[in-house]
C-alpha cells in the first residue's frame, strides 16, 4: 500500500476499534506494520492447507527473539503433534476449531531452566519466589504476542486459547512437562478462510493513563463501551438459564457473568504443585 493507503487503513481501522479518530503522519516509517497491528484480528476458521514446519519453525523463531526480563530466557514453545492437539481438542469440545487448525501450540513458563543453571555453575538460588514465576509467565506472554504479529505478517491466522489453564496438570503431563514449566496458553495456527473481524476495544481514555492512574466516571465509560460495542458486534447472552435476561446485553454484562462461575481456584495449587514458590 502508498503510505496515504496506510495512514487511512490505520486510521478506519483504530476509528472502529476504539471509537476515535487519528491523524495519521504519512511520513512515519513503518505504516504497512501500524496497519496490520491496527487491523488486527482473530481467526478461528481455516483453510485445510497445512502450515509448513519449516515456516512454524521460524516464526518461533521470530517471536523468541522478543525482549525477555534480563536475558533470563524464560519462555518456551511446543509445536504440537497432532494426536496431542486433538487430546486438546477433546478436553476443550467448546472451540472446534482447536481440533480442525492445521497447526496448534503451547506456551510456556520455563522456571526451570535457571533453577538448574544454578546448581550448574554452584550458585545460590535466593530468588525462589512469586517474582521468578512471574517473570517466566510475563516472558512466555511476550512470546506469545510476537509470534502472533509475526504470523500476521505472513499471512497466517492465529487464536490464543488461555483455557487450556482449565485444564493445566492434563496437558502437563500430555506434554511430559518437568518441574517448574508450566503451560500459559495454547496457539491454533492456519491460513484463514475467512476475515475475521475487528473487535472493538475500550476507550483510550480507559486504558492509556497520562502522569497518574485517572479511570475518571468508569460507570459512564463503560456503558459509553458497551452501547459503541453493541452497535457494531453484538454479544450473545451468556447462560441466560442461570443468570436470567436483561433488557440490553453488552460486553460488561457478559464479562461479569463470566467471572461470576469461579475458574481455575486450583491453579495456584497446580503451580506450587510443579514447584514454583509463590510467596
Amino acid at each position: 500500500m502508498s503510505a496515504s493507503q496506510s495512514g487511512k487503513a490505520i486510521a478506519d481501522a483504530l476509528q472502529h476499534r476504539f471509537g476515535e479518530g487519528f491523524a495519521v503522519d504519512e511520513t512515519l516509517p513503518g505504516l504497512d506494520a501500524l496497519a496490520r497491528l491496527a487491523a488486527r484480528r482473530v481467526h478461528r476458521r481455516y483453510k485445510p492447507d497445512a502450515v509448513d514446519p519449516k515456516l512454524l519453525r521460524l516464526l518461533c523463531a521470530c517471536a523468541l527473539s522478543a525482549p525477555s526480563k534480563s536475558d533470563l530466557q524464560q519462555a518456551d514453545i511446543a509445536i504440537l503433534e497432532k494426536p496431542e492437539q486433538n487430546a486438546i481438542a477433546d478436553l476443550i469440545p467448546d472451540q472446534p476449531f482447536i481440533r480442525t487448525a492445521p497447526a496448534f501450540l503451547v506456551f510456556l513458563a520455563n522456571g526451570r531452566r535457571l533453577a538448574e543453571i544454578s546448581k550448574l555453575r554452584g550458585k545460590p538460588f535466593p530468588n525462589d519466589h512469586l517474582d521468578q514465576f512471574f517473570n517466566a509467565a510475563v516472558d512466555a506472554g511476550i512470546v506469545l504476542a510476537t509470534f502472533i504479529a509475526a504470523a500476521d505478517a505472513v499471512g497466517l491466522g492465529t487464536c490464543p486459547i488461555s483455557v487450556i489453564r482449565d485444564h493445566s496438570a492434563k496437558v502437563s503431563e500430555m506434554l511430559k512437562l518437568p518441574q517448574r514449566v508450566i503451560p500459559v496458553a495454547g496457539m491454533c495456527v492456519g491460513w484463514p478462510s475467512e476475515k475475521g473481524h475487528i473487535s472493538p476495544r475500550l476507550s483510550l481514555d480507559s486504558t492509556v493513563h497520562e502522569g497518574r492512574y485517572d479511570e475518571g466516571d468508569l460507570a459512564a465509560r463503560i456503558d459509553a463501551y458497551d452501547k459503541r460495542r453493541a452497535a457494531i458486534h453484538p454479544t450473545k447472552p451468556r447462560d441466560p438459564a442461570r443468570w436470567g435476561e436483561v433488557a440490553f446485553y453488552g460486553w460488561s454484562e457478559d464479562k461479569a457473568r463470566q467471572y461470576g462461575v469461579p475458574q481455575r481456584a486450583d491453579f495456584g495449587a497446580f503451580v506450587r504443585r510443579k514447584g514454583f514458590n509463590l510467596d
